[in-house]
């Protein structure tokens, strides 16, 4: 087996490892290397996470380790990566700078940064810091040629060739700036927007509700904004949200709702709202949590035109017959291996660093 074979398939025990944690219950199973090791652990990192950062539910971190667990298998690997020749690397440093807005935000910079041979040193967010180092400390009883090329540091980034970076466009104008020598990936702030025509079928708005509240709108393949036609009738969106009521029960989701109600209504703003969303119009992408902003169209051909302008604004698009690229309803945080933040493939860059 080659290092490259070794080092895929011991993300493949990874996927089963982490499998274990994909239900409340946390179900341990037979013939997982180093399971006694590592399972109980791994639970209390879990814990951890919960304790440290209020939007980190067990909802939550259960369906990002579930979306993992199905992407690192020996098919998904294999598919995504035959074509690229991953044996021409020459093995650098990549530092890579994580967000912290959905748990494990950063791994797929992790996983590619690994499989194409190089070492990574990571600097998480403050918000998801337990996870992925005690993932990497399985990785490397897996693969011990591993030891030594996975570095996490909380102190100013040094000794490396490279960078990703994702953070705010503020951040990122800091980035840019502090890496200017450097071969680097820096991402900015991005949402995604859903383009409904009025004949959606129940089923589809009730997997546009997924994309909306999962992870309570945090990612940036969440769908922040709608764009809809002039004769828009809300009432069946409003029905397709409302098996997502119990979220006004969660504290920090409730007091931002509670928050931003207040700011529309003392700023005399119109919006419509249902107890637990609020959408409001209005042309930016970034909608406060418990808000989605929409836009009315007036022809698919101007809406094209305007998304081809906004695309650096824009991570993805849910829709239905609308365009080549669109996601469909329900899928945007199904991403599969290859769908690669802000269209920017992380692979070719690594390879050719």
């Amino acid at each position: 087996m080659s290092n490259k074979d070794h080092i895929t398939e011991a993300f493949v025990q990874l996927g089963r490892f982490i499998s274990q944690f994909t239900t409340e219950s946390a179900d341990k199973k037979e013939n997982i290397p180093h399971n006694d090791l590592f399972f109980d652990g791994f639970k209390h990192q879990i814990k951890l996470a919960k304790e440290h950062n209020g939007w980190f539910t067990q909802q939550n971190i259960q369906y990002a380790l579930k979306g993992w667990s199905d992407q690192l298998t020996e098919d998904a690997l294999q598919n995504w990566l035959k074509s690229y020749d991953l044996t021409t690397t020459k093995p650098k440093t990549v530092a890579i700078i994580m967000a912290g807005n959905i748990p494990l935000v950063g791994f797929h910079d992790f996983l590619c940064v690994v499989l194409t041979g190089h070492s990574v040193l990571v600097k998480q967010s403050s918000n998801d810091k337990h996870l992925l180092p005690y993932l990497a400390k399985y990785l490397e009883h897996l693969a011990p040629d591993l030891k030594g090329k996975i570095q996490f540091t909380e102190d100013k980034l040094k000794n490396f060739d490279a960078v990703i970076a994702t953070g705010s466009n503020n951040t990122a104008r800091y980035f840019e700036f502090y890496f200017k020598d450097k071969p680097s990936i820096i991402r900015k702030s991005r949402n995604s927007a859903a383009i409904l025509t009025g004949s959606e079928t129940p089923e589809q708005l009730d997997a546009l509700s997924d994309d909306i509240f999962r992870y309570y709108g945090l990612g940036c393949r969440n769908v922040s904004k709608m764009f809809i036609p002039r004769d828009y009738n809300f009432d069946a969106f409003f029905n397709a949200m409302y098996k997502w009521n119990p979220i006004i029960n969660e504290a920090k989701y409730a007091n931002n709702y509670d928050y931003n109600k207040a700011v529309y209504i003392m700023s005399e703003f119109d919006m419509l709202e249902n107890g637990f969303l609020m959408i409001k119009e209005d042309q930016s992408y970034a909608s406060p949590i418990a808000t989605v902003f929409y836009e009315y169209y007036d022809s698919t051909e101007t809406l094209k035109q305007k998304l081809e302008i906004d695309q650096d604004l824009i991570q993805c698009i849910v829709a239905n017959n609308f365009s080549d690229s669109e996601i469909p309803f329900g899928k945007t945080q199904k991403p599969e291996l290859s769908d690669y933040a802000d269209n920017v493939d992380t692979i070719a860059f690594l390879l050719k660093i």
